[in-house]
């Protein structure tokens, strides 16, 4: 167990080591500031709810920009370059929201956090690609993942000294913590071109002889993949809004569920994440991986839909086991799209393809709460059954779509 946890936490290699590291830190800072930039906005800034909302839907369009474009910034400067670089921008972002006083001010400072944090998933994203083997990406991006939700977690933990103090002093040092952490993620990743072999296998492709790779908006296999996985990455609206404003408005489940079902899903991804990851860099096997997840995240669906009709007791337990099977289907969803994500892409485009992958997260992100809510949130029952059948079809057609794929790959192997 300790072994495990060792390899977990400082593992051998050191490129996936600096990453680790960096995670740590930058997951701190995602933490600290979930959890208290929502009152920090509003109370210490001043500004409306709506005015928030508004701001970060902005911010939130310009991280899908920017996540398609970091894939062409990584075949420019390097993508481990970029992401060095993105995280220094972001740590400044987050201590520049200190100085914000104003509405305009406080969404210029978002679109700078929201895109560095974009341009950052893509650049991370191509590194694993360009540098690790096949066989261990997906595995290295779910250990990543692991570390992600365990440390956001500790974030929160953290927080609760200033949601303790409640007081605008309390804030503004944690909204500095926020920022520092982020800084600091940037001191491992600049050691990164001092191991052996790592600076040529990442500047491969800017050789001036270099045959450029294709574009991935023509692959009509990756841009389907792509969709299709950003359909159901939508399930992640579900844990940030649609459950909790679900527990609140329409079921009789007491309100400290949230933070219950909260627990549950980041203790569940940290225990089974990387073991639902092996296997899935055989494109097959990814797809399958996917279907299979998107009928349980269906489940879940119908049964967080059931618990509006119950008493207190019922609705609890009903919504305890939609949790574990959203996490379920959670870690299912993601390892495959991850194996989907690397495999399919072309080498010769890594940073591209990892660029179309990211902006379908983005995208999901920024339109799932919106969705959940004119669906789920507002039509009950009805609405849980259309969210049902979105993810199960969208996950069946990733299965059908990754089928295909892997009856081609021999013949594409055979002409190479």
């Amino acid at each position: 167990m300790l072994d495990r946890l060792s390899r977990l936490l400082y593992p051998a290699d050191p490129v996936q080591r600096a990453l680790t590291v960096a995670t740590m830190s930058a997951s701190l800072s995602t933490g600290l500031f979930y959890s208290v930039s929502a009152l920090y906005f509003t109370r210490v800034i001043g500004l409306e709810a709506t005015t928030v909302g508004i701001g970060l839907t902005i911010a939130g369009a310009v991280g899908v920009v920017a996540s398609f474009v970091g894939g062409y910034a990584t075949e420019r400067m390097g993508a481990d370059r970029l992401q060095l670089w993105a995280n220094a921008v972001q740590g400044l972002a987050f201590l520049a929201y200190v100085f914000a006083g104003s509405a305009l001010a406080f969404t210029l400072v978002a679109c700078v956090a929201v895109g560095s944090r974009s341009l950052q998933g893509t650049a991370k994203a191509t590194v694993q690609a360009r540098w690790f083997e096949s066989s261990e990406r997906v595995e290295i991006r779910a250990r990543l993942r692991v570390i992600t939700n365990v440390f956001i977690g500790l974030g929160t933990v953290l927080a609760g000294a200033a949601l303790l103090v409640d007081t605008a002093p309390a804030y503004q040092a944690t909204m500095v913590a926020v920022g520092v952490f982020a800084a600091l993620a940037t001191v491992p990743l600049a050691g990164l071109r001092r191991v052996e072999g790592f600076a040529a296998r990442m500047d491969a492709h800017l050789e001036p002889d270099r045959v450029p790779g294709p574009s991935p908006l023509r692959d009509r296999t990756y841009v389907t993949s792509v969709a299709l996985n950003s359909v159901i990455a939508m399930q992640f609206g579900l844990t940030s809004v649609g459950v909790p404003l679900w527990i609140v408005t329409r079921t009789e489940a007491p309100e400290v569920v949230i933070s219950l079902l909260l627990v549950l899903n980041t203790v569940f991804v940290a225990l089974f994440q990387v073991r639902a990851a092996r296997g899935t860099h055989d494109i097959g096997v990814a797809g399958r991986t996917v279907r299979r997840g998107s009928l349980l995240l269906a489940a879940a669906c119908l049964l967080y839909g059931a618990s509006g009709s119950l008493g207190p007791v019922a609705a609890v337990a009903i919504l305890v086991v939609a949790e574990l099977l959203a996490s379920w289907a959670e870690i299912w969803c993601e390892a495959g799209g991850w194996g989907l994500a690397f495999e399919l892409a072309d080498p010769l485009s890594a940073g591209r393809y990892q660029g179309l992958s990211q902006t379908g997260y983005s995208l999901a992100g920024m339109l799932a709460p919106a969705l959940v809510t004119a669906t789920a949130v507002d039509h009950g029952m009805p609405g849980w059954v259309f969210l049902a059948a979105v993810f199960a079809l969208a996950g069946t057609a990733v299965g059908v779509l990754a089928k295909r794929a892997a009856a081609r790959a021999p013949e594409v192997v055979l002409v190479a």
